[in-house]
């Protein structure tokens, strides 16, 4: 059995979490910058790299007391490598590195995306390869062939933005706060999601590709019209986001050979509406439908120790002069597509 620390440190919470091969979390410690990041209703990468600094050392000590271990019993150090907001990157990279050559550990790089779309592997032993899965975060709105560790064959992306960017945006619109995306799924709880006629971009296209930015375009113009409440401003933009999401994934499906599951991960994958429609479709195909608990879903080090753990396995290490990246595909072999540009 392999115990792994995982750091994570790639956006706007820095994470630290001992994980064991067996899928034991030990210890897992988070310090969040919603505070830091409120007054400007986004996240400031200045800020964020800066609170990373001040908070990733007490929260390796802090985890590592929580689980009763020390530095020399890890077998491996696991630190997102990219992609993300490089500042922040660079941050935990550079303590990984540190750590790892102090004490004489590997170090294991990770694509913070691989976290998440092996992140469902670690709450649930049962899921195998390959699994059909949605990657839909802040950053990201893919469709991946999981076909196992370092194998991801991309199916979709986004030509635009991402759901979670166009969460947060819709918030910001209706003045909900922030993080977004949590503030929209409250306001939509008490919504109408069909009171506002706003566009499915994309929907029912042969192109198997997402696109949110029309979508934000029409939240705008819905709110700069004094028509309708936010309540159902924000109900009638998730369901349009759910929408999108089912169409888009059910085109995958089809291309999807072998898939043992359809798995959901990422930080929309802790929105109730996005879970329960994919679930439906899941069942409708037949299929096993995984989603990871939700705390899982948004940005954590468990991930990233989870991740390294089956780069471990595999024999996956990484050099101590490694770059940060702030773009990173999992599928560098996928076609490019209009308009998405490195975001592919």
């Amino acid at each position: 059995m392999a115990l792994i620390l995982g750091l994570e440190s790639s956006c706007d919470e820095t994470a630290a979490a001992l994980v064991t091969s067996d899928r034991n979390i030990l210890a897992h410690r988070l310090a969040g910058q919603e505070a830091e990041h409120r007054p400007f209703g986004g996240v400031v990468p200045e800020i964020a790299a800066r609170a990373h600094v001040e908070a990733l050392m007490p929260l390796i000590e802090g985890a590592l007391s929580d689980a009763g271990k020390t530095l020399s019993q890890v077998d491996a150090i696991a630190a997102t490598a990219g992609p993300g907001l490089i500042g922040g990157v660079m941050v935990g990279l550079v303590t990984g590195k540190a750590l790892a050559h102090a004490a004489g550990k590997p170090l294991i790089a990770v694509n913070h995306l691989e976290g998440h779309a092996l992140s469902p592997r670690l709450s649930d032993p049962d899921l195998e390869f390959p699994y059909l899965l949605l990657l839909v975060s802040g950053g990201h709105c893919q469709l991946l062939l999981v076909e196992g560790v370092g194998a991801y064959r991309r199916l979709a992306t986004t030509i635009d933005d991402a759901a979670g960017e166009a969460f947060d945006k819709t918030a910001k619109l209706l003045g909900l706060g922030f993080p977004g995306g949590p503030a929209v799924e409250r306001a939509a709880a008490s919504g109408n999601p069909f009171a506002v006629p706003l566009p499915r971009p994309l929907k029912g296209s042969v192109e198997p590709h997402f696109s949110f930015a029309g979508l934000k375009s029409a939240v705008s113009r819905a709110v700069d019209s004094g028509q309708w409440r936010a309540e159902d401003i924000a109900a009638s933009f998730q369901q349009a986001v759910v929408d999108c999401l089912i169409d888009r994934t059910t085109r995958g499906l089809h291309k999807a050979d072998g898939a043992t599951a359809l798995v959901v991960a990422g930080g929309v994958a802790a929105n109730q509406a996005v879970r329960n429609a994919l679930q439906a479709l899941a069942a409708e195909n037949g299929l096993r439908f995984v989603a990871p608990p939700l705390w899982l879903c948004t940005d954590n080090a468990a991930m990233i120790g989870w991740a390294g753990a089956e780069r471990f396995a595999a024999g996956l290490t990484d050099p101590l002069d490694i770059a940060a990246r702030p773009r990173w595909p999992l599928d560098p072999a996928a076609e490019a597509v209009r308009g998405a540009g490195v975001k592919a």
